[in-house]
């Protein structure tokens, strides 16, 4: 779904997450640790966190545009990144709306300082 509007705007809506990261969350378990650290692998990846940490929500063809890859490939890694817990996304047809799960990565945050 690349979008049409070729703007990085912020969309009229914001992403689903309206608090932030709890500050008392437990160091995940060995299994969930590992799982986090490899949706974290790739470098596309890391750069899809990064543009979503500097924007309250983006749109999938906006991450497409900033990472210049197929709208396929960008809509795998933001896969990989959700079913993680890293990321969340909001359809609103038909477009979805993701930014980063602020639990998520402070759960990744807490499992790394554990080590």
């Amino acid at each position: 779904m690349i979008s049409t509007d070729h703007q990085l705007d912020p969309p009229e809506r914001e992403c689903i997450e309206p608090s932030p990261a709890r500050s008392d969350i437990s160091p995940p378990n060995d299994d969930t640790l590992a799982a986090l650290a490899k949706a974290l692998a790739h470098p596309a990846r890391i750069k899809i966190l990064r543009i979503l940490s500097a924007q309250q929500t983006c749109i999938t063809g906006d991450v497409v545009i900033e990472l210049g890859l197929a709208q396929s490939t960008v809509s795998e890694h933001l896969r990989v990144l959700r079913q993680a817990g890293l990321v969340q996304g909001e359809i609103e047809r038909p477009r979805t709306h993701y930014c980063i799960s602020s639990n998520g990565l402070a759960a990744l945050k807490a499992g790394v300082a554990s080590l």
